[in-house]
């Protein structure tokens, strides 16, 4: 009898027995079909603990997925914040939430924004928590629950204009390091609130940081040093992600220390694993909505053998799965990661 997905997840951190690659993700994973299936609009999952718990379940019973993730959205701690957050409850198509009013409009206010004293309390941080002790109860015996946090350069850039960040984070880089101080802070205690709830593991969503945007030189000034706090701080499994093509960065990303990598379609990673070897974790690098909305079924598994045979550890989307996602892709994605990641998985048969 193999591995349940959440023994192989845990033990693939933990340096134990693995029988083949898991096919999960730290990040969001709603689809069409799973709110059509339970019933549920949209915008009333974000403050509902029930309905998220309900949501993050169905692409593991729908589809296999090996994991339950929340939240869905990226402005929970945002609104902790004071920032506003518009869900478009009246809006027919599914849209993600954006924050519509900003917490900070002026350099003064980037070192003077009000942290509630309990985080715990603040937000929908219950409402998250919630859903994560509810996912723990109904299906944690099975699979590992997932969460994730906004890390800080991207949470400034939610709380403020983000053009005017990426400005001072080259005319005042000791500013905007002293306003990402005091949202590490935010994010470790986050991490702990979480975890206590009974979240498996934690993804750091670092997207703001692209060197689509940053230059090597502005990601070890700026980010590096706050993902390395953090990581400090994390005593349970880690994942650190961020989006573009970050070839140019991922020694630096690597020296974070986390316990895994995650990287999107835009990473080469046969040039990854050249540059920082086959002994650190990384996960990829499946485009989440080419690959799960338009391609075929035969594309999906093309897809998850390439990833495989360029060294990924875990077959993981490069972003939140795109809601349109097709339900025979789904399938198809979790099993092509069955069918072929156990033939893969041995790390020393995969070096040169």
């Amino acid at each position: 009898m193999g591995l349940t997905p959440r023994e192989r997840v845990l033990n693939l951190f933990a340096g134990g027995e693995v029988d083949r690659v898991a096919c999960y993700s730290g990040m969001g994973n709603v689809t069409v079909a799973g709110l059509k299936e339970l019933g549920y609009k949209f915008p009333q999952v974000h403050g509902d603990a029930k309905k998220m718990a309900d949501l993050a379940a169905s692409s593991y019973k729908m589809y296999g997925y090996e994991c339950a993730v929340v939240p869905f959205d990226l402005c929970v701690e945002a609104e902790v914040l004071g920032c506003e957050m518009n869900a478009y409850d009246h809006v027919d198509q599914l849209l993600y939430p954006t924050i519509k009013e900003k917490a900070i409009h002026n350099e003064q206010e980037m070192t003077s924004f009000v942290v509630p004293d309990s985080l715990a309390s603040a937000g929908r941080v219950p409402v998250v928590t919630e859903a994560i002790r509810l996912l723990k109860k109904e299906i944690g015996d099975k699979v590992v629950i997932g969460t994730y946090l906004v890390a800080p350069f991207t949470l400034a850039g939610q709380i403020m204009d983000l053009n005017d960040l990426f400005k001072l984070s080259f005319k005042k880089p000791d500013l905007v390091n002293q306003m990402l101080d005091r949202l590490v802070d935010v994010s470790i205690k986050l991490a702990e609130i979480y975890r206590q709830a009974g979240a498996d593991y934690v993804c750091i969503r670092e997207m703001g940081a692209t060197t689509d945007v940053l230059s090597p030189r502005s990601f070890k000034m700026i980010i590096q040093p706050h993902l390395r706090k953090i990581r400090t701080a994390l005593d349970y499994p880690n994942i650190l992600h961020i989006c573009g093509s970050t070839n140019a960065v991922i020694p630096q990303i690597r020296e974070c220390g986390y316990d895994a990598i995650s990287v999107e379609a835009k990473n080469d990673l046969v040039k990854t694993r050249a540059d920082i070897g086959w002994e650190p974790l990384v996960f990829g690098n499946i485009d989440a909505y080419y690959l799960l909305c338009i391609a075929s079924v035969e594309e999906v598994e093309k897809a998850v053998i390439e990833a495989l045979e360029k060294g990924v550890d875990a077959i993981w989307p490069g972003c939140d799965i795109w809601p349109d996602a097709k339900p025979e892709n789904m399938r198809a994605f979790v099993e092509a990661t069955k069918k072929y990641g156990a033939e893969k998985w041995v790390r020393k048969q995969r070096q040169p």
